[in-house]
């Protein structure tokens, strides 16, 4: 594990790279072509739904076939491929395909309305889409004013491409991945913000050795799952990672779902899984894990939202291991930022930074702060972003020249180097002047029994601010009141003013985005409709 330390002139902590196992020039595509031919005869992919597996070979010939199809098709690195798809057999060679290509795709989740498909590919416009056919009329209606084409990876329509008549296309002879025209600083994908709460924008990651920060312990003998499709950090990072370290990777194109995410880690022998902290709640008060033999975990990662300490705690003590690794990451920064290995030492937080990183922590006025002091998050990968796709001005707001960029995360590094994060700095409330996060409340309230989670916010009142209020999923045949919720905050909260003004509500589910993650701002509507508050 490389060295982090901490300069109290500056005060900026730096982790030491790590030596690289590849040329420093190749592109990620070029590293995954090279190393899918290393072991041709081991399983690549496993897809748990459709009952296909592929070997390394097989995958690589899928994706170089494909390839031969963009390049045929006269696309080049400046154009875009957008993919709109779930994690079926065939999607990993799409990605691959552009990765070799010098493309970069543009992912967005199956479930986006047709109108932040219109907007969102208006940005980029892709040459060509890769959707599933139950999508099919939705991108087509979305993308009427750009001249594209689409193909379809399953539930074909009738006036589709197929990815079979694409996978039928000759490989050129000698076929070779692409060198990059503007070298590892080149864009290499793009996610999108989901324009929920404001205009959609295009995250563009370049092909950084960054992303591989957390994985370097991979080898041919573990075998991976993430349920998140490629519109999602994750979902790229268990597809990129399997191709470089030349693991199984288990997909399946259902959703998330705890009961069927626990039979197939011990059906497969899953050693490493990555999730959002609210499925791994989900995956927790799920009856199934009694029964589940989850021995071949080794590395259990979570990342992308806060989790309670009781949630962790609880599943730790389930696994009976030390394999927890709860990480930080955000989609504009292309990598982990940090990673706990030491769960055991340091509870709750995200850990020591990654290979090559620094980071430091600002005031409101732009100071850095020393340790135990909390501020702004600001990490830097010691590379260039790309930033937002055709958006410089929205780049600069959270970009600076020097390579750092502002998460908009508070947070702050202990003596040892750990960093905890705390909410996001937009969620500051005040309630009568006195400042509190809903992580105060969420953190109290799920110390209850019965709680399996829990979402705070603030409702504003005209006399007192933001008045608190939460809504609550309760774990399967618990008696549990709203007022019981209230009562115990009264009674357990350290200070007088924390207190669910607003009251509570007893959901059967929290509101989330397209990829698993709470939406607090949905869940808040929610609560005002089921209150009847305007």
């Amino acid at each position: 594990m490389a060295y982090t330390g901490y300069d109290p002139i500056s005060k900026i902590w730096s982790c030491e790279n790590e030596r690289s196992h590849f040329g420093e020039d190749l592109s990620i595509g070029e590293i995954i072509f090279q190393e899918m031919q290393r072991h041709p005869k081991d399983i690549a992919q496993i897809s748990d739904s459709e009952k296909t597996i592929l070997l390394r070979e097989e995958l690589l010939m899928n994706a170089m076939r494909i390839a031969s199809f963009l390049r045929n098709l006269g696309l080049d690195q400046s154009d875009v491929v957008g993919i709109i798809a779930r994690n079926t057999t065939h999607i990993s060679a799409v990605a691959y395909a552009c990765l070799f290509n010098g493309i970069a795709p543009h992912s967005l989740n199956v479930a986006y309305l047709t109108d932040i498909i219109e907007k969102l590919f208006h940005i980029t416009k892709p040459r060509i889409i890769f959707c599933d056919g139950d999508e099919y009329e939705k991108v087509r209606e979305a993308t009427a004013k750009l001249d594209v084409k689409i193909v379809t990876m399953r539930n074909h329509p009738t006036n589709s491409i197929r990815i079979q008549e694409v996978l039928q296309t000759p490989v050129e002879l000698g076929f070779q991945p692409a060198r990059l025209k503007l070298g590892n600083s080149q864009q290499m994908f793009i996610l999108s913000s989901s324009g929920t709460t404001g205009t959609p924008k295009a995250i563009t990651l370049s092909n950084s050795r960054k992303i591989l920060n957390g994985s370097t312990k991979l080898t041919t003998a573990d075998v991976q799952y993430a349920s998140s499709t490629l519109d999602w950090a994750s979902g790229l990072v268990a597809t990129i990672t399997t191709g470089v370290f030349s693991t199984k990777r288990i997909i399946s194109e259902r959703p998330f779902d705890p009961a069927d995410t626990l039979r197939m880690i011990e059906e497969h022998k899953v050693t490493w899984v990555l999730q959002a902290p609210a499925q791994m709640a989900a995956l927790l008060n799920c009856p199934v894990i009694e029964m589940a033999n989850l021995q071949s975990l080794q590395y259990f990662m979570y990342v992308g939202g806060r989790c309670t300490l009781e949630t962790q705690q609880a599943l730790r003590s389930r696994l009976g291991r030390d394999c927890l690794n709860f990480g930080y990451a955000f989609s504009e920064l292309g990598c982990f930022c940090s990673l706990n290995w030491k769960f055991g030492e340091k509870p709750n937080s995200v850990g020591r930074l990654t290979s090559g990183l620094k980071l430091k922590i600002l005031n409101e006025v732009g100071d850095s702060l020393g340790p135990n002091e909390v501020g702004e998050v600001c990490p830097n990968t010691g590379e260039f972003w790309p930033g937002y796709y055709g958006n410089p001005e929205a780049t600069k707001k959270v970009y600076d020249k020097d390579n750092w960029i502002y998460s908009g995360d508070l947070g702050y590094v202990d003596d040892d180097g750990f960093l905890y994060i705390v909410d996001r700095k937009k969620d500051l409330l005040k309630y009568q002047s006195n400042k509190y996060y809903p992580h105060e409340l969420e953190n109290l309230i799920s110390q209850m029994a019965g709680v399996a989670e829990v979402c705070a916010f603030g409702i504003w009142s005209e006399a007192n601010g933001d008045e608190a209020a939460a809504a609550i999923v309760k774990k399967p045949s618990v008696q549990l009141t709203e007022q019981d919720v209230v009562d115990f905050v009264a009674q357990h909260a350290k200070t007088e003013f924390l207190r669910l003004h607003a009251g509570a509500l007893i959901v059967e589910d929290l509101q989330r985005n397209p990829n698993g993650k709470t939406n607090r701002m949905a869940t808040k509507n929610s609560f005002l409709q089921a209150k009847g508050i305007k």
